[in-house]
């Protein structure tokens, strides 16, 4: 057999054994089908780790460049789609190095040398999720550029808010939607920290103890655009914590687009009808022809789940394994791609879709009317008049029996049959009890006063850097 080639379709470390792979257990063990996604952040480690090789003697320039020269080729190959992946070869590594070694020959049999198919996958991963949360950050953020313009646009439109599901006080429309952007801000910042912990480079790590070759791991980690390398060796090629911590900040992000999702099914629900969302992201019935079905919202809502049990398969994948590698990780790529992709995709639908949903106003504010919204509003009158609160709590329990009895308001009633409950009730109450008054009076930090939304939609607005 040459000395410059290994046969095609034959694996790159079958010197030790005495008969091939079985068929089943080649295809059972194959990643390529999957991992082959990584093939560019593959190249591009490859490519700085030879770089690496060369600077420190071990590899000539004339090698290096060789190695160069085929790996951007074959990163032609990978972007036009005509790279030929061999499921026999098992992964992307193995793909791509038989492939560089039929390019340029004895030159491509070095290119792994100092490193282990261990620490170029660590290394792989992380170049994969810190792209995925840059794109993924991205979206989050012009989702949320899109609710501070919603938000300046209704922040006087008068809705209840709620608690248990219930009427509790009213609230501006814009203030519910900037609690959705405090949603995002913290998911935002759970994404930063992910990208913090995992921008530390494994490659030189080697299978699991470092390499006797005269490298310089510094260097590499620098070209890669990593903080700095890894600090232990068996760490570096074993750790999936960094993708077990974008698995959860995803969960937590999925399920705050799933309680949003949940609350555009109600507000579009014909129960509700606070909203109408646009018909480019609804469907129709089979059957029911009056239908229009929130089904971006409902995906979204699902997805969720989705999300999350990839978060639960990869922690449950991780917790029985010793140190340091183990091809139980193989099983790591599948659900990371699959959340990286459904996270960022309910984030392009959501960034798309709400928006441009249209908020029926006076509907919305005859809701409020609907659940006695201002009961909150007369205990407050009451208290400042000299009432102790728990008096005044009992005061407005009697007066909202009264007035739902006969089907009324309690801005409604009149002026006598307030005071029947409380003469500390005078005429000047009338202005707690409207839904203007109510929502204009909670001028502070935090509130759904008209003001306060504009004001931290423009807050909000400095700190993302867009205009006011």
């Amino acid at each position: 057999m040459s000395q410059s080639a290994t046969p095609k379709g034959q694996q790159l470390w079958t010197g030790r054994f005495s008969e091939p792979t079985d068929a089943f257990v080649e295809r059972f063990s194959a990643s390529v089908d999957f991992d082959a996604r990584l093939a560019l952040y593959d190249i591009e480690g490859s490519l700085a780790h030879a770089r690496m090789l060369a600077e420190c003697g071990v590899l000539s320039a004339h090698e290096r460049d060789a190695i160069v020269t085929g790996l951007a080729e074959i990163r032609e190959e990978v972007v036009n789609g005509t790279f030929p992946w061999s499921p026999q070869l098992e992964d992307v590594h193995m793909n791509i190095e038989q492939r560089l070694t039929e390019r340029i020959g004895e030159a491509g049999k070095k290119l792994h040398t100092a490193r282990s198919r261990n620490d170029q996958i660590a290394t792989d991963i992380r170049l994969f999720l810190r792209a995925a949360i840059d794109d993924i950050t991205a979206e989050l953020r012009r989702f949320q550029r899109g609710l501070l313009d919603l938000a300046e646009r209704e922040a006087e439109t008068i809705m209840p808010g709620f608690t248990h599901l219930q009427v509790a006080q009213p609230v501006t429309m814009g203030h519910h939607l900037l609690a959705w952007y405090e949603m995002l801000e913290r998911d935002a910042g759970r994404l930063s920290d992910c990208r913090t912990r995992l921008n530390f480079c494994p490659l030189g790590a080697a299978a699991l103890a470092g390499t006797s070759f005269p490298i310089d791991r510094e260097a590499t980690a620098q070209a890669l655009g990593f903080t700095a390398p890894t600090r232990n060796s068996l760490d570096s090629v074993s750790d999936r914590d960094f993708a077990i911590e974008l698995a959860a900040a995803a969960s937590t992000l999925m399920m705050h687009l799933s309680r949003m999702a949940e609350e555009l099914i109600l507000w579009a629900s014909q129960q509700f009808d606070f909203i109408d969302l646009p018909d480019r992201f609804c469907t129709g019935s089979s059957i029911m022809p009056q239908k229009k079905n929130p089904d971006v919202a409902e995906l979204v809502r699902g997805k969720a789940a989705r999300v999350q049990g990839s978060l639960v398969q990869l922690i449950t994948l991780m917790k029985g394994q010793p140190l340091a590698y183990n091809r139980d990780n193989q099983e790591d790529k599948e659900p990371l791609f699959d959340l990286v992709d459904t996270t960022r995709d309910a984030l392009t639908a959501f960034a798309d879709m709400v928006p441009a949903m249209a908020v029926k106003r006076e509907r919305c504010r005859e809701a409020a009317r609907a659940g006695f919204a201002t009961a909150t509003d007369l205990a407050d009158y009451l208290v400042r008049q000299g009432v102790a609160f728990r008096d005044a709590h009992a005061i407005v329990g009697q007066a909202v029996r009264h007035a739902a009895a006969s089907e009324r308001d309690l801005a409604d009633l009149e002026l006598e049959e307030l005071q029947r409950f409380s003469t500390a009730i005078g005429d000047d109450v009338y202005a707690v009890l409207t839904l203007e008054g109510s929502v204009a009076a909670r001028d502070h930090i935090g509130g759904t006063a008209p003001a306060q939304v504009r004001h931290q939609v423009a807050q909000a607005r400095a700190r993302l850097e867009l205009p006011t």
